[in-house]
């Protein structure tokens, strides 16, 4: 990033760079899809492929197709279109009028499902593990009934990877774990490392929807930002770094069953939301943790915890041993 830095670190889009194009070929390369659409940040290429889907749908069904279904409990971005887009009450308050076209279905209801679709819904927009909505991973039967559902009624599919993707869940893509290839993924986060970027990935069917025009972004593709994601992806398709990221996640699964006050654990790989005893405040407890030095977040009325994928046993064990201090004491 810092060579890169020290070349160019921005130009007109209407010029090509070197890390944008070795970026998107090798996302593309190592994941299968036809093509990559580079945003900013995890919102803005969850809007991208709404935008995708919507011009799909118009195009091939007619002005009527512009539905978007999505799950009760997700989260897609803090936009006015992808908070419109998510499945929480409680972020649908204050920023009214939100954009409208979506529907939202309970998880895992396969009926409920098949009741909500009609010939105007373009698209389902999921999320494999919701995180924000209490680290839950959707049962495999349920997002397999999805998949063929899409594929049947020629419905395009997007799983929102924003959290889960490059490496998160032990696998370079979550949809690896479910066996299914989305029409569109996105992805934000880890991809960058720090760094501010989102991509949209687009299979065969959906790569020549947008067409020049019909997107943009003044900094999307930055080539400091994609310097950066083309060394994330280095390490992380190194053969060793995916297998110890299970490893490190099935020693925090095995020490969290263990700790007083902990009833589950849920998510999938570095992706871990800690089920308390009734009656405790999890945001309390995040406080005193980071009190202590132990930076934990929440999730509802869960503990959530996001560690690096390169983090240490060493570091793992001195933060769940504060962990486990903080749940004595309560």
């Amino acid at each position: 990033m810092t060579k890169q830095l020290n070349l160019v670190q921005h130009t007109s889009n209407l010029f090509y760079t070197a890390p944008d194009a070795l970026l998107a070929e090798r996302l593309c390369q190592i994941t299968g899809y036809s093509k990559v659409f580079f945003g900013n940040s995890g919102a803005e290429a969850n809007e991208g492929a709404i935008k995708l889907a919507r011009k799909y749908g118009i195009e091939h069904k007619g002005e009527h197709c512009n539905q978007i279904i999505t799950l009760r409990n997700s989260f897609h971005g803090r936009t006015v279109t992808t908070l419109a887009a998510t499945g929480q009450d409680a972020f649908h308050q204050h920023f009214f009028p939100f954009t409208e076209g979506f529907r939202y279905v309970e998880a895992n209801n396969q009926q409920q499902l098949l009741e909500t679709l009609d010939d105007s819904v373009c698209s389902i927009m999921i999320e494999l593990v919701q995180g924000e909505g209490g680290v839950i991973a959707l049962d495999k039967d349920y997002v397999t009934y999805i998949d063929q559902l899409c594929q049947d009624r020629g419905i395009l599919l997007i799983v929102d990877e924003v959290q889960t993707g490059i490496g998160r869940t032990g696998t370079l893509l979550c949809c690896e774990q479910y066996n299914i290839r989305p029409d569109i993924i996105t992805l934000a986060k880890g991809l960058g490392a720090g760094l501010p970027i989102g991509a949209v990935l687009m299979n065969e069917k959906t790569s020549e929807v947008f067409q020049p025009g019909h997107h943009g972004t003044t900094y999307g593709g930055n080539p400091i930002a994609c310097a950066g994601a083309i060394e994330v992806l280095n390490q992380v398709c190194d053969e060793n770094f995916l297998p110890d990221v299970t490893v490190k996640a099935a020693h925090i699964y095995h020490r969290l069953l263990s700790m007083p006050n902990v009833t589950g654990v849920s998510g999938l790989g570095l992706m871990i939301g800690i089920e308390i005893a009734e009656g405790l405040d999890s945001r309390k407890i995040a406080v005193q943790c980071a009190e202590n030095g132990l930076i934990i977040l929440t999730a509802k009325a869960k503990l959530r915890m996001l560690p690096p994928l390169n983090i240490t046993l060493k570091e793992i064990d001195k933060g769940l041993d504060i962990l486990f201090q903080c749940l004595s004491n309560q």
